[in-house]
């Protein structure tokens, strides 16, 4: 059994982790803990992003998987681990697992760490945050050698106003991006329930699109030891190889 430690702001869409762990072998359990979200309906801003990435913030709710003893913890929360930059997104996922002695990560620095597996230095990005914030999710992928190369944002101020964007909307925002051979789709916000649109957009595209909760849970495995990799969604659980819907 892979224990996976989620630390989340909650939206309603934490439920894609449970529903893909359920999926995966070997057998996988996803323990979902809440982490305080400043900010309201505006907690994508910054200056409010900046008091929930705070570290002691995440602390405070990290301490709730210690009796669980999770092989690995992921803080599954695009916009508050990049919003200061990779070098702190490091230090976030340092002090995550000083506290609870197991490796930790998040969902920025997930991206990167899959987008080096796949060997791909180039994207698109089609977030769901304002344009000021989207930015620094550019600035975290500059910072790792990414090249961004089109962004569309869709100028949600909430992670709930993000969940209901849609997957008709993300899908045709996708395909108006331009998205070169060479690079894929990312789709940022945990808040976005994404894990069933991938196999659909990926085949309509013919790119490799990566999400949010899937590289999240893509990392939290590998980080545990876990092996589950054809079981999850696409191209990124099949070695990079294209999958039937």
């Amino acid at each position: 059994m892979i224990k996976l430690g989620i630390l989340y702001p909650p939206t309603g869409s934490e439920y894609e982790y449970y529903q893909a762990a359920e999926s995966m072998r070997p057998s996988t359990r996803a323990y979902v803990v809440g982490v305080r979200i400043a900010g309201g309906a505006r907690e994508h801003e910054p200056r409010y992003l900046r008091q929930t990435a705070a570290i002691d913030n995440l602390l405070l709710s990290a301490r709730s998987l210690a009796p669980v003893s999770p092989h690995s913890v992921m803080w599954a929360c695009t916009s508050g681990s990049f919003i200061d930059g990779l070098t702190f997104a490091r230090r976030q996922a340092r002090a995550l697992s000083r506290k609870l002695h197991v490796p930790c990560s998040s969902t920025s620095l997930a991206f990167v760490s899959a987008l080096e597996h796949l060997g791909i230095a180039r994207v698109a990005v089609l977030s769901s945050y304002p344009h000021r914030t989207a930015r620094a999710f550019h600035g975290l992928l500059a910072e790792a050698g990414i090249e961004v190369v089109d962004h569309a944002s869709l100028d949600a101020n909430s992670g709930p106003a993000a969940a209901r964007l849609g997957n008709r909307r993300l899908a045709a925002a996708a395909r108006r991006l331009s998205v070169p051979r060479d690079a894929a789709l990312l789709v940022p916000d945990t808040a976005m329930p994404t894990l069933a649109l991938i196999p659909d957009l990926e085949r309509d595209l013919g790119r490799t699109v990566l999400s949010a909760n899937q590289v999240t849970l893509w990392e939290g495995l590998r980080l545990a030891g876990g092996r589950a990799w054809r079981r999850g969604p696409g191209r990124l659980f099949h070695g990079g190889k294209a999958v039937s819907a």
